[in-house]
């Protein structure tokens, strides 16, 4: 499933590179998410499958770390490329990478499959249904599309932000961006470490603790020199990284074993439409004034603040439901004589 998804994606930015015209690029792009969105799904899925709990949040925390890694090396190499040939040029070169990636998987990844053995519905959609109707999912599920909420309120408008209201120079962006990145680099794996050290929950929490007190921060920010503002985005994103990562590791023992593609599946599916839903309300409730800055940007961090706050209780009730489910497997197990 990984590999066939993979070669999809792929296609699909090819055909981005050799697009002539605004619809078909549309058209690739289209593809491209068809393809590239249920590549998360199935990679989660596989990562719970080769990791023990205790180490999920190790292992979610280096998978973050590759999002950060592609958005620092991303940004200024596309720029790169497309002021040195065009705009077609950075799609060709992740083609090139992607098929060097998928060599490597297709020769060192083994075969994750032990899940076939267990018995399941024989129809897909019946299978899908259960998934999505079954109540142990429907917390893990909702604070799936609350932690993706905030991101997208205020990333779409990040860049106009910076430059109108805080008066940095458009210049100045890949510098943030990269610096940004390069910190949860490096934040990711310790964050990881720390949940499986310490719990998920807690560090958990301080995420949202951290993630609010920044949002109130960032979104009342005025004129502000450029390491003022570069603190602020690598203090969000280290907020932001401590829930997603321990809240990953955790909701992924959520699910039987038999279900978790389907579960990765629909929660991949949940992020896409919550966060588009997210970028429209957002929208309206921020609007540009005649000097050309965002008005209304602090109505935006409020509803974020609001998201987090729900977000967590809603991942304290999925917490608690796991470690009963832990407790009621530990006394199921027999006493050795």
């Amino acid at each position: 499933m990984l590999l066939f998804f993979y070669i999809g994606f792929l296609g699909g930015t090819l055909w981005c590179g050799l697009s002539q015209s605004f619809e078909s690029l549309l058209a690739a792009r289209i593809v491209t998410g068809l393809f590239g969105g249920v590549i998360g799904s199935v990679l989660l899925a596989i990562m719970t499958d080769l990791f023990a709990p205790a180490l999920r949040g190790r292992a979610m925390g280096i998978l973050q770390t590759a999002f950060a890694g592609s958005q620092v090396l991303g940004l200024p190499i596309a720029l790169y490329l497309s002021s040195r040939w065009n705009w077609h040029a950075p799609f060709f070169m992740i083609v090139i990478v992607g098929i060097l990636g998928g060599i490597v998987v297709a020769w060192r990844l083994k075969p994750v499959d032990a899940h076939l053995a267990l018995p399941s519905e024989a129809s897909a959609f019946r299978h899908l249904l259960n998934t999505v109707t079954d109540r142990r999912h429907l917390p893990a599920f909702a604070t799936t599309a609350l932690l993706t909420t905030g991101g997208f309120m205020l990333m779409p408008f990040g860049s106009v932000f910076t430059v109108n209201n805080l008066g940095i120079s458009i210049d100045h962006l890949p510098t943030i961006y990269l610096v940004t990145g390069l910190a949860t680099i490096f934040v990711g794996p310790l964050v990881g470490k720390l949940a499986d050290r310490i719990g998920k929950m807690r560090v958990f929490f301080g995420g949202s603790v951290l993630t609010s007190l920044m949002v109130l921060i960032y979104t009342h920010l005025g004129p502000v020199p450029l390491p003022v503002v570069i603190v602020v985005n690598v203090v969000l994103f280290i907020g932001i990284f401590s829930r997603i990562i321990p809240y990953q590791a955790m909701s992924a023992s959520v699910p039987e074993p038999r279900m978790r593609g389907a579960f990765s599946a629909i929660g991949a599916a949940i992020q896409q439409l919550s966060g588009g839903l997210a970028a429209v309300v957002a929208g309206h409730l921020v609007s540009t004034g005649a000097d050309g800055k965002l008005q209304g940007f602090p109505k935006v961090g409020y509803v974020v603040i609001g998201s987090t706050i729900v977000a967590a209780w809603l991942a304290s009730r999925v917490h608690r439901e796991l470690a009963a489910r832990e407790a009621v497997d530990a006394t199921a197990q027999p006493v050795p004589h």
